[in-house]
Order: C-alpha cells, then structure tokens, then sequence
C-alpha cells in the first residue's frame, strides 16, 4: 500500500504566516504539521509516498522533506499546481499509485491514534474505499457522510451541506484502491469550482463499489485557522514526557512536564511550566516566564516576558516587560518594548521576519 500526502492550498485563513511557506509547515510543539501525518503513514507500515505540491512555494515543502530517508520512508513529488479540489490532488498521482491501493492525508491534519485500523479496514472489509469520520458539532461546514441503518456502509457524502443529515465529517485521511481513477473522469466541478472528494466519493457508490466508515477515536484537528493550530499545540503538549538536554542554572525554575532542547540555557529568575516544550540553542532569562502550552522553537530568546498558551517559531527574539498569551510568533520576529504603549495580554499572529514594539 501507498500513501499520499496533500501540502497544497493557499491557506488564505493563516495568513500572514502563509505569506512566506505553506501551511503545512508551520510548526505544532516544535514540529511541523506534515511531518506528524507523514510518521503516521509511516507507524502503519506504508513507506512509499508521494507528496502533493500546490503552488504555495512548493520548494520548501520539498528542502524539509527531501528525499524521506531522515523519516524512514521514500517520497515521489507530484506537481499539482492549481489546486482544483482534493480529488483533482489525486488523479495527478495516477501515475504514481498504478494498480496499488493507498491513504491519502491531508497535509493540515492531526489524529491522535494515527491511522493503522485503516490499511486493515481496506483488506478486512475487502473495500474499494474507507472513509474516516468524526461527529463534529457544526456539520454544515464539513463534508458530512449519511450511513446505512447498521453503520457499516456509506450510503453517500455532501459537501457543506445547508441541511446536514448526519453530524459525521469526513475528516482528511481516506483509502482508495484503483476505482478511484476509473470513476474520476465522470466527476464534475462543484459550486465552488473545484474536484470535491465528497463526489468522487459518492461517485464510488454510485457506480457499485464499497465504500465503508472508519469512526475515529481519540481527538481529530483541521489546523486550518490559528485558533485551531494553537488547540492541536494543545493536544500534542498534552502527551509529552519530560526530557532536559540543555542547562538549567541556580534560580532558575522548571515545573511540571518540560521538554529543553540541546544547548538551551534557562537563566536566573526564570520560570518554565509544563505541558511546555522549548527547542534547540534557546536563551531562555533573564526574569522569563514560559507558561503551559507554549511551544518555542530553535535558537529563540526570551527575556523578561511573560509567554503563557502560545507557539513562538525558530530565530524569534521576545524582551517585553508584558504578558503575551494564545499567540502564534512567525520565524524570525522581534517584539521588543517601546515604553508600554499596548496593554497587557496582546493576542497575536504574526508573520516571518516581522518586528513588533510594544
């Protein structure tokens, strides 16, 4: 079995991040959002995977990845361009896939457990499609998935529909075998102009082939707003184990669940609380305060701030005598003080290479 990992889209919700890399990219406690569904594919045995590139510079979706061996895995990329909808990503790997049946993983999607049950569904259920789903408490913003009165088929998918019949998304990990591409030629653009999965899913079902549910457990997050990206920074800062590799000096303090990466340095009069995570060659001091579920990325400096909830990317230097709180830092930024001219408790998403005076 194959797998394919979409990183295209415009991510037009994340801007300014998305000005400057894909949203795939940007990082959930200190790792990039593709990377967790590429070792997902990965644990489940499936090492073999092409990579969708959009048109949203595709390059450093590629300088990241290279050729999947720093993973374990092999990658192909396929350009797609334009995107056309997420059934259009997959007809251009026709190629690639050939007769194999395969996962395709939307490049902006967490899952707590992985995806191992699904690879096992294809064969078990001797299925031509498996779906993941999960209820979600506003169906009509989803494509919403309508079963079989024993749940265990798929009677037909709609995408955002105005009266959902069910409240079960279908969330963005999915199998195919080769029927895909036999029925792809019949599919039409929707409303929105583009190659809706949900249709091409319906289409299956529609021509006799089986297509069956997989109900997910555990959490599921589409990371597509920053509201979003801060709660999946949430859930995966839930799961860490402690581990210092850095230096932790005399007056310094680290609290609960921290992970420090090589070569960081928590000074004096600082205080690090956990669930926390901070990368490689960071400063952290002096009077800094790193507060639960903050990520901090590689060689960041922190001193005399108050970082409470937030993800602060690679090269950022925050020294403000002020409390930041569920933010998101892009790479490279400064926020430095200009006299206390905002009040305490900014909310921030900042793009890369950006100076802030507070």
């Amino acid at each position: 079995m194959k797998g394919l990992v979409l990183s295209g889209g415009y991510g037009t919700r994340l801007r300014p991040l998305t000005h400057t890399g894909p949203k795939q990219l940007i990082p959930i406690a200190n790792k990039p959002n593709i990377q967790y569904c590429i070792e997902d594919l990965r644990d489940a045995g499936i090492t073999d995977i092409g990579i969708i590139l959009g048109n949203v510079m595709p390059e450093k979706v590629q300088e990241f990845l290279g050729d999947g061996s720093k993973f374990g895995v092999k990658f192909t990329y396929i350009v797609q361009g334009e995107p056309k909808g997420i059934a259009h990503a997959v007809w251009c790997a026709k190629e690639f896939m050939g007769k194999d049946p395969f996962v395709m993983y939307l490049g902006d999607n967490l899952l707590k457990n992985g995806i191992r049950a699904i690879p096992k569904m294809m064969v078990d259920e001797k299925a031509d499609c498996v779906i993941s789903l999960m209820p979600v408490a506003e169906p009509q913003r989803y494509g919403i998935a309508e079963l079989s009165e024993d749940g265990k088929k798929v009677l037909r998918c709609v995408e955002k529909p105005k009266m959902p019949k069910s409240n079960l998304a279908v969330i963005g990990v999915y199998a195919f075998n080769h029927k895909f591409f036999e029925v792809y030629p019949k599919l039409k653009p929707s409303w929105r102009n583009e190659m809706e999965i949900t249709d091409a899913i319906s289409l299956l079902i529609d021509s006799g082939f089986k297509v069956v549910p997989h109900r997910v457990e555990g959490w599921w997050k589409d990371t597509g707003k920053p509201e979003d990206i801060l709660e999946a920074n949430h859930l995966i800062l839930d799961m860490i184990q402690s581990s210092n590799e850095g230096k932790v000096e005399d007056g310094a303090s680290v609290v609960g669940r921290v992970r420090i990466g090589k070569g960081t340095v928590v000074t004096g009069g600082s205080v690090v609380k956990g669930p926390s995570i901070i990368g490689e060659n960071c400063k952290i001091g002096p009077n800094a305060y790193i507060g639960p579920y903050t990520a901090v990325g590689d060689r960041c400096e922190v001193a005399r701030a108050e970082v409470d909830d937030s993800i602060v990317m690679d090269d950022t230097v925050i020294n403000v005598e002020r409390k930041i709180v569920r933010s998101m830092i892009g790479k490279g930024s400064k926020i430095l003080s200009a006299n206390g001219l905002l009040p305490k408790g900014e909310r921030l998403v900042v793009g890369e290479n950006t100076t802030i005076y507070l």
